[in-house]
């Protein structure tokens, strides 16, 4: 799964319609270009592949004031839609190790309904119970990983990150179902809920 298709897509989104530079702008201004291969490249790569697959739709603009081409602004279409949430629930229950994926799918939760997003989360807890259950079955009873030189190593560390991975997923799910974030199905907050300080 492409990570950069991913907030690609759900950057377009969120905009409505918008430049290249946007979109990159606003990567950018998540980090994404530290912690995924969001680069400008790849970026502008995306936006022109996604519109030859006819899941963004492209409008010329009005040429640059350097007497450049016409800048491009995109949309979402209802298939980029699609594809976009796809993507988004895939990565959120799937227990796929990469971060990258996993940051850009969280950074993007809150265009789902709350209760799907618990779902999906508790998808994905299940998913890395099964994965620690499948090393340690493995195991004999009262093993210690540390006499077995570097593939004990090896073994600690899925451990590990199976371990802190579950209990994370948790944490998130919690933090949903105490009504953190403004998700998709959420009512819009009033003037009144604007000025009140945030608890969550």
């Amino acid at each position: 799964m492409s990570v950069v298709r991913l907030l690609v897509l759900g950057a377009v989104r969120r905009r409505g319609r918008a430049h290249g530079y946007r979109v990159r702008a606003d990567l950018e201004s998540w980090g994404a270009h530290e912690w995924s291969n969001a680069t400008s490249g790849s970026v502008y790569h995306a936006l022109k592949s996604m519109t030859e697959q006819g899941l963004l739709l492209a409008h010329e603009t009005t040429p640059s004031e350097a007497g450049g081409p016409p800048r491009m602004e995109y949309e979402i279409t209802t298939a980029g839609d699609d594809a976009y949430f796809a993507l988004l629930r895939k990565a959120l229950s799937s227990r796929d190790l990469r971060l990258d994926l996993l940051a850009a799918a969280v950074g993007l939760i809150d265009d789902l309904p709350r209760d799907q997003a618990v779902d999906l989360l508790r998808r994905r807890a299940r998913a890395m119970d099964q994965w620690r259950d499948s090393i340690t079955t493995h195991l004999p009873p009262g093993t210690d990983l540390d006499t077995w030189g570097p593939v004990g190593a090896v073994i600690d560390l899925w451990l590990h990150t199976a371990n802190s991975r579950t209990a994370w997923t948790h944490r998130l799910i919690h933090r949903l179902e105490q009504g953190a974030y403004q998700m998709a199905d959420d009512q819009p907050a009033t003037p009144a809920d604007e000025q009140a300080p945030r608890t969550h």
